[in-house]
Order: C-alpha cells, then sequence, then structure tokens
C-alpha cells in the first residue's frame, strides 16, 4: 500500500458551498493513475553515438552544422585542461578515469597546434646550426607544412581508425572523442623534448627523442588497455603492438625531419 499514490475527492453540494459538506460521507479515495517510476518514461542514450559522453544531454538536438555541436567538445576550462597536462606527464592513475566522462578537444587541439611551432622552430635552429658556414640561410617553411600534416593527422586521423577497429572487434566502451584525448594530451611530452632536441650532437638528440616515446608510449598502451582488453587476447596484444609500432614510427619522423 506504501508504494500506490491516492487522489482525494470531495463531493460538494449543489450550491458549491463546502461548509455544508459531510466528509465522513462524501470524502472518497480513489487509486492514484499517476506513474510511480518517472524514470520508465525516459528514453535512454543512444550508446551507437560515437561522440556521446555521460554528460552530454542536448546531443541529440545538436546537428553537424551547427557551432552548438562542436562548442560542447570544448567545454572545459584552463584549469581543468591544466589538470589534466599534470596527469598526462606524471600519471598515477587511468586517464579516462580522470575525464570524468567530458572529454575535450580543446587540450589536444591546442597541444598540437603548439608541438608543431615549436617543432617549426626548433628544426629551423638546427638547420641553422647545420649550415653555419654558408653566407645566406634560407627557411624552409615545409618544416611547417611537414608538422602540420603529421602532428593533426597522428592527433585526429589516427585515434578515428583506432575507434573503429575497436569497435569491429566488440568493443563497446570505445569513444572517438576519448581516443582524440588520449593521443592530444599524449603528445605533450614532445614540447620539451623538442625545446631540448637541436642540438648538434646527433646521438643526445636520439637519446630525448627515444625518451618521449618511451614516455608517451607508456601513456597511451596503459590508458588504452581498458579498450583493447574488451576484445580477445589475441586482437589485444596485435592492437598495443600495432600503436606502439606506429608512435615508434612518429618518433622516428620527428627525429629525421626536424633534428637530423
Amino acid at each position: 500500500m506504501s508504494n500506490r499514490g491516492y487522489d482525494v475527492v470531495v463531493d460538494v453540494d449543489a450550491e458549491g458551498d463546502l461548509g455544508h459538506t459531510d466528509l465522513q460521507e462524501d470524502l472518497e479515495f480513489h487509486s492514484s493513475t499517476f506513474d510511480d517510476n518517472p524514470r520508465a518514461s525516459k528514453i535512454p542514450p543512444d550508446s551507437s553515438n560515437p561522440f556521446s559522453t555521460s554528460n552530454s544531454t542536448l546531443a541529440s538536438k545538436r546537428y553537424l552544422w551547427t557551432l552548438s555541436f562542436y562548442a560542447q567538445f570544448f567545454d572545459v576550462d584552463t584549469s581543468e585542461v591544466l589538470r589534466r597536462c599534470r596527469v598526462a606527464l606524471y600519471p598515477r592513475s587511468n586517464f579516462l578515469d580522470i575525464l570524468h566522462g567530458n572529454p575535450d578537444l580543446y587540450g589536444p587541439f591546442w597541444i598540437a597546434t603548439t608541438v608543431i611551432f615549436i617543432l617549426f622552430i626548433t628544426g629551423t635552429i638546427s638547420q641553422y646550426l647545420a649550415q653555419r658556414g654558408v653566407e645566406h640561410f634560407a627557411y624552409d617553411f615545409t618544416l611547417l607544412s611537414g608538422a602540420s600534416g603529421l602532428i593533426y593527422g597522428y592527433t585526429f586521423v589516427l585515434p578515428v581508425a583506432l575507434w573503429g577497429v575497436l569497435r569491429w572487434f566488440g568493443s563497446e566502451g570505445a569513444n572517438v572523442l576519448e581516443c582524440w584525448a588520449l593521443y592530444g594530451y599524449a603528445n605533450l611530452i614532445w614540447i620539451p623534448v623538442a625545446l631540448i632536441s637541436w642540438s648538434p650532437v646527433n646521438i643526445l638528440n636520439w637519446v630525448f627523442v627515444a625518451m618521449g616515446f618511451a614516455l608517451s608510449a607508456l601513456f597511451l598502451v596503459r590508458n588504452l588497455w581498458p579498450l583493447v582488453n574488451a576484445t580477445d587476447m589475441r586482437t589485444s596484444r596485435v592492437l598495443l603492438l600495432v600503436v606502439v609500432a606506429l608512435h615508434a614510427g612518429l618518433a622516428i619522423a620527428i627525429k629525421e625531419f626536424f633534428f637530423a
């Protein structure tokens, strides 16, 4: 009885005077027709949406051609971005847990853009030091276009491919925004690496790049493991090997194209 609601019905006399109403005779109780479980009428979120997050309640009302659709991916303040950067450099827990269901593109975009310009500047310095005997030094702006294609492609194209492969092999927890966030914040280590790898000592540059590769690859493997582990054991190992191999390719490309 405690789980059901009741409506109170009072029979008022013909003159409309509630004062002449006999509550003992005219008071009746009827079972309520209201739904006791308001959650039963809610529409569950669409788990097939690759851009859906746990707090994007208005995602279904936003369209690709509207600014509000893209604004939701940048809905993060500077203090939160800095906190995520610290966690990316000094990981103590799974990075996806730090995101709290709100992955952003603000940090990945500006980190990638910063890496591109630093690679161009330090790569130019490295070329200048290697050509100090040349009378006229010409800037090589192909370094800028090459850095843009390499970093932007690795940060935003490769995670989409990874997400597609994970979904193909049955990893329902995979989210393309989380993949973008992982690869975007993993690029943070390349900022200090690029700042110190322009020296004329080639072996020293290799050491710096190798350290950057090791730290960022460890970050990726550690945080991708819960997603990859949703597949079978053989597939998960192959995917992790491919992730590490592609990341090694990025490190080698950075070394050879900008600090050779």
